[in-house]
């Protein structure tokens, strides 16, 4: 067996047995390069190497996670929350209710894809937003499993379609970029014309987990919630403002410096500063948030180093190379066969950005010799990369909602996060991908 889709069954499979995503990856990788013929200090070493790839984001979301609690101690969020939670004392269980689930859901994938391109601070928005909603949520029988989708679809489609905040890194400085330098003449391609189709597809396994899939309700210990997540902050009016100013702070600290690390904590700063966080608490509140984000950040590290063994085994190559060899002058086959090989590798190494330069090496001569056109190989390749970012156990796009959700240990990231995320959108990327390659 191909020693990449070996790692990455073995990591997908121990992270369903509910074995830790940080433990599935260590030994999904080191299986990986005993396939693949590396020794096991060889598989060690590569691993190790790849450790500190990781390291920046793991810092980052570390910081972002103090700068959440500092967030957290204004009221801010709770403040959003009180005034949902108000509502449903007002409403029945009927038609009104209802109504207040889907304002729910439409905020939060709102505030998801502004958070890719508007205000570009990714998965650090939801440990600020959702445990305060989580009281709310209980109350009006919200199934987790579907803000989970929610939030992945806010995550993923504006990087995908939108070629401004992270999806201008993704579609014009990595996909077409790496198209380009591979043979293609990217110079007039319009990059959301080619994406639309798979954006779509998104836009279908949303809707099918609103209107279908998780339209019934599902019940949360409330007293559990309540334990785990204050309801009752305390906040006043220059404690709201003072986190709107520190948000904006932090904002513009960040595009100033291209830093998020110092974004985060020009706005931890300024809540010491300001005295909505004492300075005797500032420590403890630190230490608080960096916990709530760090387990993210390691995955990340392990994530990386499972990456760079992947790499080493040489193996990624062989297995577009052996897919090619059962494909003939098929063209339906092959544009299937490319995506779910970039399924496979995406999923192992959990993120969309790293994945395009591996596979546009190996997939734009193909295609190109097999006669796709410029649109489609850039639709092929755009989707292939993203394909797997949802359902991945060691993407950013499923961690991050499940660090909000789980605050009171009643989500679980694999059967909660990773598993509906898979099925509502790798299926349909699957299928619009296909689609985009075969229309364009």
């Amino acid at each position: 067996m191909n020693a990449v889709v070996a790692a990455v069954l073995i990591m997908l499979v121990l992270s369903l047995c509910r074995i830790h995503v940080v433990v599935a990856l260590i030994v999904g990788a080191i299986s990986g390069g005993l396939v693949a013929g590396m020794s096991l200090e060889s598989t060690i070493d590569a691993f190790n190497a790849g450790l500190g790839g990781g390291a920046t984001v793991a810092l980052s979301y570390a910081t972002l996670g103090a700068f959440a609690v500092a967030i957290g101690k204004s009221g801010l969020a709770h403040a959003l929350a009180d005034k949902a939670l108000a509502l449903v004392g007002k409403q029945d269980e009927g038609g009104a209710a209802t109504g207040i689930r889907f304002m729910i859901i439409g905020l939060l994938v709102a505030v998801a894809m502004s958070s890719q391109n508007i205000l570009p601070i990714h998965i650090a928005f939801i440990p600020l937003v959702v445990p305060p909603l989580l009281y709310v949520m209980a109350k009006l029988h919200m199934d987790r499993r579907l803000v989970a989708c929610a939030l992945t679809f806010g995550l993923i489609t504006p990087y995908m379609f939108l070629p401004v905040g992270f999806g201008g890194i993704y579609l014009n400085e990595i996909l077409l970029a790496n198209v380009a330098d591979n043979g293609v003449d990217a110079s007039e391609l319009n990059v959301m014309s080619a994406m639309a189709l798979p954006a779509l597809g998104m836009l279908v396994g949303l809707l099918i987990a609103v209107f279908f899939s998780y339209r019934g309700g599902r019940g949360y210990d409330l007293k559990l919630i309540s334990q785990t997540e204050r309801v009752d902050v305390k906040y006043s009016p220059k404690t709201l403002i003072m986190a709107l100013i520190a948000i904006v702070v932090a904002f513009v600290v960040q595009l100033w410096l291209g830093s998020m690390i110092l974004g985060a904590l020009a706005g931890f700063v300024l809540f010491n500063l300001s005295g909505v966080v004492k300075w005797q608490e500032a420590d403890d509140l630190f230490t608080e948030g960096m916990k709530m984000l760090a387990m993210i950040g390691f995955i990340m590290i392990a994530a990386n180093g499972f990456a760079e063994v992947m790499r080493e085994t040489g193996e990624i190559a062989s297995l577009v190379e052996g897919s090619v060899a059962t494909i003939g002058e098929n063209k339906p086959l092959a544009a299937l066969l490319m995506l779910v090989v970039g399924l496979l590798i995406t999923m192992g190494i959990g993120s969309s950005f790293s994945t395009i330069p591996i596979i546009a090496a190996l997939y734009v001569p193909l295609a190109l010799q097999m006669g796709f056109s410029p649109l489609a190989i850039v639709a092929l390749v755009g989707t292939a990369g993203a394909l797997g970012d949802a359902g991945s156990p060691a993407s950013d796009s499923t961690l991050g909602p499940t660090a909000g959700l789980n605050v009171d240990g009643q989500h679980n990231h694999i059967w909660d996060t990773v598993v509906p995320t898979f099925l509502h959108y790798n299926l349909p990327l699957l299928g619009f991908g296909w689609l985009a390659a075969m229309v364009l």
